[in-house]
């Protein structure tokens, strides 16, 4: 048994302005007061204000508003939100609200007067608290991670914008959320970036800790001038397994690890560790400040401030089979949903014991008709659906590489763990058959037969999925202790990933784009700028790392335990 040597709390390091607890976090705010004496705290959807409240009355102030205060009703935002949130159980559409149109208008100007009018102390709460403050307010900003506002959904802790939906089922929450509500604040944050003095961590509940402007902005810069990891996050799933457990360190407590989201920074963290003290803040600031140092310029010309490339780990070792399932095309996801891009990805086998299997593709000569009513009947619980009958049943290997363009149907078996590549619509899978099983809420998970087959690809049969899909590796180039070649992805996806076997140092280039990598074999790497660019950055076995456009060149050679070793790197880019 190996021992993990995988870093679940990668930071970046830095010194500068740093407070911890309520105690010397309102210090601060009072001695800023004493200059300004308007003090906003603006707060990203899912940030727990009563905590934050509570911590403030001991500022005594003359005038304390809450934001929540200040909504339209509860109905005018449902009716408000509806053509975005929908009636389907899991998609709605992308939004094109603003966080001004959730506010009453006559409640905000009023509340704009009673800010102007105080003569004392005054303290605004709550997202939209910069619409209500003058420029010499002292603006704070409480963010947090997508992933934990997630948890706290679960944990039914949490209302959306506008309205109070905790009880909800956590479908629903994060529909809202997913469509609706994080794009608002993600917005509104961006126009503030400039305007905020300090930035407000509560991802721990009465743990926070607070950094200023300058601090923060330095923990970006450094971020985007180096390689840097997200921070993972872990979840169980119905067909979880176990390897993670061993190779990340993970609670032996827990059922199982089905997924290991390593590399989304639109809902990741990331960590700044400042003068040695851990702060929280999502990493999709990294992409909202920094998309040209990021992700190059033609990666960001063509989609803007998303981050387009996502890694993540999906563990059936001892469990089960995924959804049989398949990604909605460009065409039906634009017109469907408003998103700009689809969700193509591939399976990356990480590891696979002798009997583990993917389904991918259709079998030749399928009867389509057929095909579709047991998918019907299946879902209406009136037979099982046999998945091999129509699709084909690979056998699964370490180090394979099956490659699934939207339209492909698909479904990974037990006993495997898949590093999954993919675009980053990451909400968009039409479940087709689910295996007879429950979620893990107890109840079925909810499927899409009917936008499945309106996507299918029927031409993917066995021939093309054999010729296409499976290992299209093609060799690249070769030097001294060094092999480079093509392992995808599909012509009909944007992504191209290339993996490198070596023993020694291999040289690497951004050519001007954003570049992902994860060591899938090997113990350690380091990864060196020849220019001294950056400081030398240790990478560990199953870690995603992000290489940011602007660095150019750089080196990766093996190290530590795998000096003088056969160690293997998976990197994917933008085609441009």
């Amino acid at each position: 048994m190996r021992i993990s040597n995988y870093d679940k709390y990668p930071a970046t390091a830095l010194s500068g302005f740093m407070r911890c607890g309520w105690d010397d976090i309102v210090s601060s705010f009072s001695e800023e007061l004493s200059v300004h004496p308007v003090l906003a705290i603006e707060t990203y959807v899912g940030i727990h204000e009563a905590e934050i409240e509570t911590a403030l009355d001991t500022l005594r102030p003359s005038l304390f508003i809450r934001m929540r205060d200040l909504y339209k009703s509860e109905d005018d935002v449902r009716a408000l939100t509806q053509r975005f949130v929908t009636d389907d159980p899991i998609f709605g559409y992308r939004t094109a609200l603003t966080l001004v149109d959730f506010f009453d208008s006559d409640k905000l100007a009023a509340a704009k007067r009673l800010v102007a009018q105080s003569a004392g102390v005054t303290v605004v709460v709550g997202a939209g608290a910069s619409l209500i403050v003058p420029d010499t307010a002292c603006l704070v900003f409480a963010d947090l991670a997508r992933w934990e506002h997630q948890e706290r959904m679960r944990r039914e802790r949490v209302t959306a914008l506008g309205i109070d939906n905790h009880k909800e089922a956590f479908s629903s929450q994060h529909k809202r959320a997913y469509f609706n509500d994080w794009l608002i604040c993600d917005a509104h944050k961006e126009q503030l970036f400039a305007k905020v003095s300090y930035w407000l961590d509560t991802h721990i509940p009465h743990q926070p800790k607070l950094i200023d402007a300058d601090t923060f902005m330095s923990g970006i810069q450094k971020t985007v001038s180096q390689p840097f990891r997200v921070v993972p996050y872990f979840a169980p799933a119905p067909w979880g397994g176990q390897w993670m457990k061993e190779v990340f360190d993970l609670d032996k407590e827990e059922v199982n690890y089905g997924w290991c989201f390593d590399c989304v920074p639109e809902e990741n963290s990331l960590f700044f560790t400042v003068n040695g003290v851990r702060f929280e803040l999502p990493s999709i600031n990294v992409v909202l400040l920094e998309s040209r140092a990021l992700l190059g310029e033609a990666v960001e010309s063509r989609f803007g401030k998303d981050f387009p490339i996502r890694f993540d780990f999906l563990d059936t070792m001892g469990g089960g089979y995924l959804s049989f399932q398949v990604h909605p095309t460009t065409d039906f996801i634009r017109k469907q949903f408003g998103m700009n891009y689809t969700q193509d990805e591939s399976y990356y086998m990480m590891e696979a014991k002798p009997d583990a299997t993917v389904y991918l593709g259709l079998r030749n000569d399928i009867d389509r008709d057929q095909m579709s009513a047991d998918l019907r009947a299946a879902a209406r619980g009136e037979l099982v659906f046999d998945a091999a009958k129509y699709s084909n049943r690979l056998p699964a290997a370490k180090h394979d590489h099956f490659l699934i363009p939207a339209g492909t149907v698909h479904c990974s078996g037990p006993e495997g763990v898949v590093l999954e590549i993919s675009a980053t619509p990451n909400h968009f899978t039409f479940k087709m058959w689910d295996w007879e099983r429950l979620g893990l809420n107890g109840k079925p998970r909810p499927i899409n037969v009917e936008r499945g087959l309106q996507v299918i690809d029927w031409s993917r049969d066995t021939d093309y999925t054999m010729a296409q899909l499976v290992n299209a590796v093609v060799p690249i180039a070769q030097g001294d202790g060094w092999v480079e070649e093509k392992t995808g992805l599909h012509v009909n996806e944007f992504i191209e990933t290339r993996r490198h076997r070596f023993t020694t140092t291999v040289k690497h280039d951004t050519l001007g784009g954003v570049q992902v990598i994860n060591l899938v074999e090997g113990e350690e790497v380091i990864v060196e700028s020849e220019e001294g660019r950056f400081s030398p950055f240790i990478v560990h076995y199953a870690e995603t790392f992000i290489v940011p456009a602007q660095l150019g060149a750089y080196t990766i050679r093996p190290y530590g335990l795998s000096a003088g070793k056969m160690c293997t790197t998976l990197k994917a880019f933008v085609r441009v």
